[in-house]
């Protein structure tokens, strides 16, 4: 059976984990072990927070959506309720930057609601 030499092969995945770690603190970058770990690691938080950042944002908007109807005089909880109620179908997301953006069609979206 004739040699076979992986040096080439193990170049390549060593210089491919160093591209991917480039940026980070101390032998993390440039060491190729901690490079693994490190990457593993920042993988997993990378996966994790993707959805955290899901989360997050949809906090904002409600908190946004509150703030906005309480000055109309009434509770989130009230609002979201009377939307459903009243089958007006906009997402949180759109809610949140009509009070931000655009408050007076807010307010017009919080009196159909109300009636």
């Amino acid at each position: 059976m004739t040699r076979v030499k992986r040096g080439t092969i193990a170049n390549k995945r060593r210089k491919n984990v160093l591209k991917h770690t480039k940026g980070f603190c101390w032998g993390r970058k440039s060491k190729f072990k901690a490079a693994k770990e490190a990457l593993l690691h920042a993988w997993t938080y990378a996966y994790r927070d993707r959805k955290v950042k899901k989360r997050t944002f949809r906090q904002l908007w409600q908190i946004r959506i509150n703030a906005a109807c309480r000055e109309q005089g009434i509770t989130y909880s009230r609002f979201i309720e009377a939307l459903k109620k009243n089958k007006i179908d906009i997402d949180r997301k759109v809610l949140s930057e009509l009070a931000k953006d655009h408050p007076e069609i807010f307010t017009k979206i919080v009196e159909k609601a109300k009636a």
